[in-house]
């Protein structure tokens, strides 16, 4: 679908909800669950405006913004946010090698993928916003409101037709993140995502298995509960996201066939929990249990009976190995 935003605001004011909702009706059948999101996004863009998408881990911040970059036709620079992204790496820089040659010449100035987004009317994402530097923030804010940059000794670049900065962050509550300022809240529109229900995470989850090997949907839909499970229980501060229940699906895949066993073996469906799992949720401070017997606990209440035998062939781990988290 090649439409960029360029075309969407020269054509008849009838044509572009006609074009945005024959897109939805596309990416309804690419991403699960999130139609009212893409509708938001889409209107967002293609007025003009930045974009903040706000959610938990897992929830397809990344996978919703490609869908509709792609729908759009629109090239997409990726950012990934952290305490290392300086206005130089944002920006670009010129070749030192180059620059004792030909001095500061336009052609000798690396682009960085802000310039690249400004100069190609693309979209640029910076995922995890709330880890950025406060000083590449600052760079950032100022795009968002002159609709320009200004770079030493190269000049002006002057964002091009299409341009819009995507941001995505997960809550404040996360390890090494920070509060974003007002500054940032008044340039952007936010969407807020959250997890998906029941049956769309098990949508998900079958959606990532191969016709090979695949567990029966009774078992992906156990899967997803035990997942969900871990985001409300009192000793964990932080569970598990869709990603854990389709790591544990593949797993148990691979396990079972290593074991001559069936998918559904209780002990091949707690272990492939355990691996897939332990790692992605966070124990509250102060909590005398491990992550293992906490995932095992839920895994034994979802499973019932079927998981009586979970610790045949189970492989235990290291003692103390999560006392960290």
């Amino acid at each position: 679908m090649e439409k960029t935003f360029a075309a969407l605001s020269s054509m008849p004011k009838s044509s572009p909800l006609h074009i945005s909702r024959k897109l939805i009706e596309q990416l309804d059948t690419e991403v699960v669950g999130r139609t009212r999101e893409v509708e938001l996004v889409v209107a967002a863009l293609a007025a003009g405006r930045h974009m903040l998408l706000e959610g938990p881990p897992g929830t397809g911040k990344s996978t919703l913004l490609r869908a509709v970059a792609h729908g759009l036709g629109l090239s997409f620079e990726f950012v990934e946010g952290n305490a290392e992204l300086t206005p130089a790496r944002l920006i670009g820089h010129f070749d030192p090698a180059r620059v004792l040659n030909d001095g500061y010449s336009p052609d000798v100035f690396v682009d960085g993928p802000l310039v690249t987004a400004l100069r190609e009317g693309s979209l640029l994402y910076v995922e995890e916003i709330n880890r950025v530097p406060e000083e590449t923030l600052n760079v950032l804010i100022n795009v968002m409101s002159e609709s320009e940059l200004n770079v030493p000794r190269l000049g002006r670049v002057s964002a091009s037709s299409g341009f819009r900065l995507v941001a995505a962050m997960n809550p404040f509550d996360t390890v090494g993140t920070a509060r974003i300022s007002s500054a940032v809240y008044d340039r952007v529109c936010r969407v807020s995502l959250f997890y998906q229900t029941h049956e769309e995470e098990s949508e998900i989850v079958q959606r990532n298995m191969s016709p090979a090997g695949t567990p029966s949907d009774g078992w992906i839909r156990n899967i997803v509960e035990v997942v969900r499970r871990t985001r409300l229980h009192p000793d964990l501060r932080m569970g598990s996201s869709v990603r854990g229940a389709i790591d544990s699906a593949l797993v148990a895949v691979s396990l079972a066939q290593l074991r001559g066993v069936a998918i559904e073996d209780a002990g091949v469906g707690l272990d492939s929990a355990l691996v897939s799992l332990s790692g992605r949720v966070r124990l509250r401070e102060g909590s005398a249990r491990s992550s293992e017997e906490i995932i095992s606990e839920i895994w034994h209440e979802v499973f019932g009976e079927s998981g009586a035998g979970a610790t045949a062939g189970k492989v235990g781990a290291p003692i103390g190995a999560n006392n960290s988290r």
